[in-house]
């Protein structure tokens, strides 16, 4: 079974820093990660390999400092990395980053089911998952809480507000997981001396080593414009009520009215 897991290098949360000029985040210098439902993808994917046997490949889209974290994919049990990093596909929104993926998938060959996490920690819109099986022209389930894989027959429990519906396909398939699945495993120790000894495991594509319409590509290409983007701020402090219980209820209803909550 060939399996593919896209992921995404992601900027430490607790230290965003914004670009005020442009509006997207500045990742130079900043603690990055992994995003964690990618971590949870990763390990289906592998986990999936151990069981059926198989290959699985990691791709990412990124500056060169993501190589960071394909070694961690790697340590964790990728046979294959792949980053996709060049200037042009700088400031692309989920429009343009799921075409430029797509078109690196379908440079690294055929495979029967995709991963992606359900969204990334740095922006929240669960779009390029379903953006990359709608370029491939392939069957997606997302918010993937339980899957079963029986020869080419998909079995997937697709969590709902009010709880889950089952949804059945055939391979391939993109599958967007959630939190919940399985626990991430650490990497091995062992796979990361192999990974320093071994420097053939990442690939790493320019748009000259795949195929791509250079239009699509970056933020000229991009047709969501960000308006403003910010941190946000804490301006009000908690407070804490002392007193009895009879007390302490009418402290809170006084306080929700002053706040107009009720």
């Amino acid at each position: 079974m060939n399996i593919l897991v896209c992921v995404k290098q992601v900027p430490d949360t607790n230290e965003v820093k914004i670009d005020e000029e442009n509006g997207t985040l500045i990742r130079d210098g900043v603690p990055s990660i992994i995003n964690p439902e990618d971590k949870i993808a990763l390990e289906e994917a592998v986990s999936l390999k151990e069981e059926k046997g198989g290959r699985v490949t990691v791709i990412s889209m990124g500056p060169p400092q993501a190589k960071s974290a394909l070694l961690e994919a790697y340590a964790i049990g990728a046979d294959e990395c792949i980053l996709l990093s060049d200037r042009a596909f700088a400031g692309s929104d989920t429009w343009a980053t799921s075409y430029t993926l797509a078109q690196g998938i379908k440079q690294a060959g055929n495979f029967d089911i995709i991963f992606c996490g359900r969204q990334a920690i740095d922006g929240d819109t669960a779009q390029v998952g379903p953006q990359i099986a709608e370029n491939l022209g392939i069957p997606q389930i997302t918010y993937v809480k339980a899957l079963e894989v029986d020869g080419k027959k998909v079995r997937a429990k697709r969590a709902l507000e009010d709880g889950y519906s089952v949804v059945e396909t055939t391979l391939p398939v993109l599958l967007t997981v959630i939190e919940g699945l399985n626990k991430p495993r650490y990497p091995s120790i062992s796979r990361i001396v192999s990974a320093f000894k071994k420097e053939d495991y990442i690939k790493v594509w320019t748009t000259e080593d795949f195929e791509v319409d250079k239009t699509k590509l970056g933020l000229d290409a991009s047709p969501t414009q960000v308006y403003d983007t910010f941190v946000p701020k804490n301006e009000k402090k908690g407070e804490i009520f002392e007193g009895s219980d009879k007390e302490l209820v009418k402290l809170l209803l006084e306080k929700l009215k002053t706040e107009q909550v009720l």
